[in-house]
């Protein structure tokens, strides 16, 4: 059977956002939290993003704003205040702002048809997309760092998948990884070699 556009990218939109929640579940306060990158990417700040940008694009775009306030958007504000949570800000304050987030952003899919014209106020003048877009670029905002929570989870304790008992990790189980590491790092090596002579 197939899935009209709107429940397909819905469906692909809801997989990554359940991903990027799983990917915060079980760690320490600090460990969700932590600079992980040089950037300083960390995976509650992730979620955190997450949940502004779906505010902005589901809301502001279409002429529903939320009325949630974002203090971390005022224009005095860091450009990057809302990439982490404050101490003060804690981890259910983000998952629900990122559910809220959710279910603004599904309200505003339900009411509006996927040719709907909306403006990015951010964008500059040519700031005019349609729902379709919004969700291709939602879809797109979100599998990217759901790939980012991917890699920064697996640093911290080695947790991998999409979500728990997820099938494409546990076809894997008794693999040996070390030995596909190793092979890799060879692979590398190899071709650097080449390279250089």
């Amino acid at each position: 059977m197939v899935a009209d556009a709107k429940s397909t990218l819905l469906d692909y939109l809801g997989r990554a956002r359940r991903a990027m929640v799983f990917k915060t579940e079980g760690l320490s306060e600090y460990d969700v939290r932590r600079p992980l990158t040089g950037t300083g990417t960390n995976l509650l700040g992730l979620v955190k993003h997450l949940a502004s940008v779906e505010l902005g694009y589901f809301g502001d775009t279409f002429g529903r704003p939320s009325g949630i306030a974002l203090p971390w958007h005022v224009l005095s504000a860091d450009p990057n205040a809302d990439l982490f949570a404050t101490a003060e800000e804690t981890r259910a304050d983000i998952l629900g702002l990122y559910a809220k987030a959710i279910a603004h952003a599904e309200e505003t899919c339900a009411v509006l048809d996927l040719d709907t014209v909306g403006h990015v106020p951010w964008w500059g003048d040519d700031n005019e997309v349609t729902l379709h877009q919004v969700l291709v670029h939602m879809v797109a905002e979100t599998g990217r760092h759901a790939g980012h929570a991917d890699i920064l989870r697996e640093g911290l304790d080695g947790a991998v998948g999409r979500f728990p008992a997820d099938a494409n990790m546990d076809s894997m189980t008794g693999y040996d990884w070390p030995a596909h590491v190793a092979r890799v790092e060879r692979a590398a090596r190899d071709a650097a070699a080449s390279a250089s002579s």
